[in-house]
C-alpha cells in the first residue's frame, strides 16, 4: 500500500526529502507544514489539516531547535507512526518519552557506500587509532541563504559544528562503540565567521583501547571528510566525499572506488523505513547517546 508523507518544514533539506520522496514509488502523497508560499508542494499552516490528513510517514526536518515542539505534537495527536527527525534530535539534551510512535534520526552517513565498506573490513583487522576530518565552509553550505541567518550559525538554535556536522560522532560509535574516555577537547569560535555558534571542534580520547582524534570545522575552503584508521595488519582511508577505500599494508597498496548518485544515502535510508529494513538505522536510544555526548563535550568549553 502507497504511503502519505508529511514533512515539517521546507528548508533545503526539507524541500531535499520531499523531492526524493516524490519519486519514490511507495509513495502516494506528501504534505509540507511550513509557513512558506508559493513551493511546488501542498503545503499548510493548519495543524488541524495535518491531523485530519493522518500520514503513514512523517518527516520532521525543521530547524533543530524546533524538533521538541514537533515531536510533541507528534506524541500527542498520532499513534503508530513512523517518523524520520533529522539529525540531530535535539539542539540540547532533553529528557523526553516516546511512546506513541517509532523514531529514527537521520545519520544517512550510515548508507555511505565509504562507511558500508569499512563496518565489513574492520571485523578483520585490530585497530589502534582512528581519526576524523570534516572540514567544510558555512557561507557556501545553502545556496540562496545568506549563512549568518540560518539556524546554523545561531548557538541557541542547535547550530555549531558538534551539532550540525554530529555525523562523524554517529558513525564513530556505530563502528567502534561508545565513546567513555575523552582526554583533550577544544571547542569554540576562532575564525572571523559572523555567527555565534562555534566553529571548530578537536576532540581526543579513546573507545575501549582505541585511540581517536576528532577534528570539525565551519571556515576551511579545502573540503574534506574522510576516516584513516591504523591496524594491526593495514591502514585504511575512507574518502567520504571522493568516494573511495584506500588500503596500506606491508606489501601494497589497494583503492576501492565507488559509485553514488547524488542523495544516494538519503534514499537509501527512506527505502530502509519504507521496507521496515531498520539495522542500519540510527534509533533514539543511539540518538539519545549522541546528543548526551555532545552535552558533555560543550560543558566547560
Amino acid at each position: 500500500m502507497k504511503k502519505k508523507v508529511l514533512i515539517f518544514g521546507y528548508g533545503s533539506i526539507g524541500e531535499k526529502h520531499a523531492t526524493i520522496l516524490s519519486k519514490i514509488k511507495k509513495i502516494s502523497e506528501i504534505l509540507i507544514y511550513t509557513n512558506r508560499k508559493n513551493i511546488k508542494f501542498k503545503a499548510t499552516k493548519n495543524t488541524t489539516e495535518i491531523v485530519n490528513y493522518n500520514p503513514d510517514y512523517i518527516i520532521v526536518c525543521s530547524e533543530t531547535y524546533k524538533h521538541y515542539n514537533h515531536i510533541r505534537f507528534i506524541e500527542k495527536n498520532f499513534k503508530n507512526k513512523i517518523a524520520l527527525v533529522e539529525k540531530p534530535l535535539f539542539h540540547k539534551k532533553i529528557n523526553f518519552n516516546f511512546k506513541n510512535n517509532k523514531y529514527y534520526v537521520g545519520y544517512n552517513l550510515r548508507f555511505h557506500p565509504v562507511i558500508e565498506f569499512i563496518r565489513k573490513k574492520i571485523k578483520k583487522n585490530k585497530i589502534f587509532s582512528i581519526s576524523l576530518t570534516c572540514n567544510s565552509f558555512l557561507p557556501k553550505w545553502r545556496k540562496n541563504i545568506n549563512y549568518n541567518n540560518s539556524y546554523s550559525s545561531f548557538k541557541n538554535k542547535g547550530g555549531g559544528v558538534l551539532l550540525d556536522l554530529s555525523h562523524e560522532i554517529d558513525y564513530l560509535q556505530w563502528l567502534f562503540g561508545d565513546i567513555k574516555t575523552i582526554n583533550y577537547k577544544k571547542i569554540k569560535k576562532i575564525s572571523n565567521l559572523k555567527i555565534t555558534s562555534e566553529d571548530m571542534c578537536l576532540v581526543v580520547g579513546k573507545i575501549k583501547k582505541i585511540n581517536f582524534f576528532l577534528n570539525l570545522t565551519y571556515f576551511s575552503r579545502n573540503l574534506e571528510r574522510r576516516i584513516i584508521m591504523d591496524g594491526e595488519k593495514e591502514s585504511i582511508v575512507g574518502d567520504l566525499i571522493n568516494n573511495y577505500v584506500q588500503i596500506y599494508n606491508d606489501k601494497k597498496t589497494k583503492i576501492f572506488r565507488f559509485k553514488s548518485k547524488k542523495n544516494q544515502t538519503y534514499i537509501d535510508q527512506h527505502l530502509s523505513i519504507l521496507n521496515k529494513n531498520f539495522q542500519k538505522l540510527c534509533n533514539i536510544k543511539q540518538a539519545k547517546n549522541t546528543l548526551s555526548l555532545i552535552n558533555r563535550l560543550k560543558k566547560n568549553s
